[in-house]
């Protein structure tokens, strides 16, 4: 009986946890992407990552403050957001997008020289035109199927981004026809495991979100559930042969409103030349 009533209050706090303390836990990572193809003129070039916010009401958007106060102080040359604005509703989709407003409103404090760049996902696609719409109106550039260039230190490099893969709405020849083959390409995809196609092309920096890192990741069973296109590269740093890829856990939730040992994050990636 001593045994199962310990169990119970460690389960108990366990689920406090998980419930109350973990979404809200904001944690910083860092990471150093080793590029072959970037010219040491680049060499330490700062981006952040924000991804997942899912936008749902006041909770939601206190974390994403928080996060965009993070993002501030590491002085990013480069913000990009690897969507998710909003969480889709099978009965209500139209309602569901308008909360891209808010958020949008949040993240129009993001700051950085290069500028803030995003593209949609899966549940974006509730009404992408509106989402788009509510970020680009706060002066966030949202690339669908295609790239543009900036000039740093005489050096050209294209930000790609592709529309949503889950939804086959993705047209990654279309999006890096423009770019030449031998210059720097960054390219936005929100669900990570499409690194196997985006591989087979000269892209160097893929940065994706989608899985959450599992939202909730249990000791000896790791991920109990991640969503297609989620489930073989689902969190952190990997090299893919010429393609680095990092996969961000996110900011919000979505089925249950819980993460244990998957808090959100703020992601600095700071290029390196090989």
């Amino acid at each position: 009986m001593l045994g199962a009533g310990l169990g119970a209050v460690g389960l108990a706090g366990l689920l406090g946890d998980a419930y109350f303390v973990e979404p809200d836990h904001l944690v910083v990572e860092r990471i150093e992407a080793r590029l072959p193809r970037l010219d040491p003129r680049l060499d330490g070039l700062k981006i952040v990552q924000l991804s997942d916010f899912h936008y749902v009401d006041q909770r939601d958007g206190n974390l994403i403050h928080e996060a965009v106060e993070s993002a501030n102080k590491l002085s990013p040359d480069l913000v990009v957001l690897t969507g998710d604005y909003v969480t889709t509703s099978v009965r209500h989709p139209k309602l569901a997008a308008r909360h891209a407003a808010p958020c949008a409103e949040i993240l129009s404090d993001l700051r950085a020289p290069i500028g803030v760049f995003g593209v949609l996902g899966n549940h974006d696609q509730c009404d992408p035109e509106f989402v788009t719409h509510a970020l680009e109106t706060r002066g966030i550039t949202v690339v669908r199927n295609y790239a543009l260039s900036v000039e740093l230190s005489g050096v050209r490099v294209w930000i790609a981004g592709v529309d949503d893969v889950l939804e086959r709405k993705a047209r990654l020849d279309q999006t890096l026809r423009p770019i030449p083959p031998d210059e720097l390409t960054i390219l936005l995809a929100h669900e990570p495991d499409f690194a196997e196609e985006v591989r087979k092309f000269p892209v160097d920096l893929q940065l994706s979100g989608h899985s959450h890192g599992g939202q909730i990741r249990l000791p000896l069973l790791g991920m109990p559930y991640l969503p297609p296109l989620a489930r073989k590269y689902p969190l952190g740093y990997r090299r893919l042969g010429s393609l680095s890829l990092y996969t961000n856990r996110g900011l919000g939730t979505t089925f249950l409103p819980m993460r244990f040992d998957a808090p959100p994050e703020v992601t600095l990636i700071t290029l390196r030349s090989a």
